[in-house]
């Protein structure tokens, strides 16, 4: 690209770039891409499109439109996301989370809590649930855990930055609960659930596969997370995961067989509690 170009100029090359890639959201992505660089907000640049950017913001925002062009999720390339109406850290070890998930803070603010519930986001991420959890309810525990270090570093940052205090701990899905000896409230489960076979879009691929695919049907990691539940002494009171809507149902036969029973679906959503003889 030329070193010196107007905003105009920039922005139709861009979008011209992008969608000969199969970006479909081209024109979007451009002015999100010049929004960051350029320190100004889209109705700024678009009321001064003839404002020259200088040779740096060019050749910043050529190596991104690289970068988008081999279809790397923006959130990556920003190095930030989105949810819940906060901007969290994102990189290349965690998944960026989805606005689908939102649905599950919307459950969980509707749940009859004590005051001082103890929530639990299993296989925390970027840490997203379990910060947002504790900003919307800054009187409970808020325990996170995943098996991957470099996410609970991720998820560390994010609450440092949000002034969240998480406990964060490193291991497989439950387990490192039942080492505490303490009953949680909420389990927030947004676990992988997709298909191993399932086609997702190039953006997706670069994300952890780890984190996406969940085996034949999508749902090995919620039986392994149902059947350490289904033994442990700290049931918990409700228990939110998030899969395909195709899934559900399956998801209520693996929950039911380890004690558990549908109470409420919503979108991706399923919230869960004890049947009456765990309680």
């Amino acid at each position: 690209m030329n070193s010196l170009l107007k905003i105009s100029e920039w922005l139709k090359l861009a979008t011209d770039q992008l969608e000969q890639a199969g970006i479909a959201t081209a024109r979007l992505d451009s002015i999100v891409l010049l929004e960051d660089t350029v320190k100004q907000n889209r109705g700024w640049l678009l009321a001064h499109p003839e404002h020259v950017l200088s040779s740096a913001n060019v050749r910043k925002l050529g190596h991104h439109l690289a970068q988008r062009s081999r279809h790397e999720p923006l959130a990556y390339i920003r190095g930030k996301t989105e949810f819940y109406g906060r901007e969290f850290i994102i990189n290349h070890k965690v998944l960026e989370p989805r606005p689908e998930s939102e649905t599950m803070i919307e459950i969980y603010k509707q749940l009859s809590l004590p005051k001082n519930a103890v929530i639990v986001d299993i296989g925390t991420g970027s840490g997203a649930l379990a910060i947002t959890a504790k900003l919307e309810s800054p009187q409970a525990n808020v325990i996170a855990t995943d098996f991957d270090p470099s996410c609970l570093m991720v998820a560390s940052k994010n609450a440092k930055k949000m002034g969240a205090q998480i406990q964060f701990l490193l291991g497989d899905l439950f387990s490192p609960i039942n080492d505490l000896h303490i009953k949680p409230t909420v389990l927030f489960c947004n676990l992988p659930y997709v298909p191993d076979s399932f086609k997702i879009n190039p953006a997706a691929l670069q994300e952890p596969r780890v984190a996406i695919f969940g085996g034949p049907d999508g749902l090995d990691v919620y039986r392994r997370l149902f059947a350490q539940l289904s033994t442990t002494k700290f049931i918990p009171s409700f228990i939110l995961t998030e899969a395909l809507p195709p899934q559900h149902d399956d998801i209520a036969t693996i929950a039911k067989v380890s004690g558990y029973d549908l109470e409420k679906a919503d979108d991706f959503i399923q919230l869960f509690i004890p049947h009456r003889s765990r309680r």
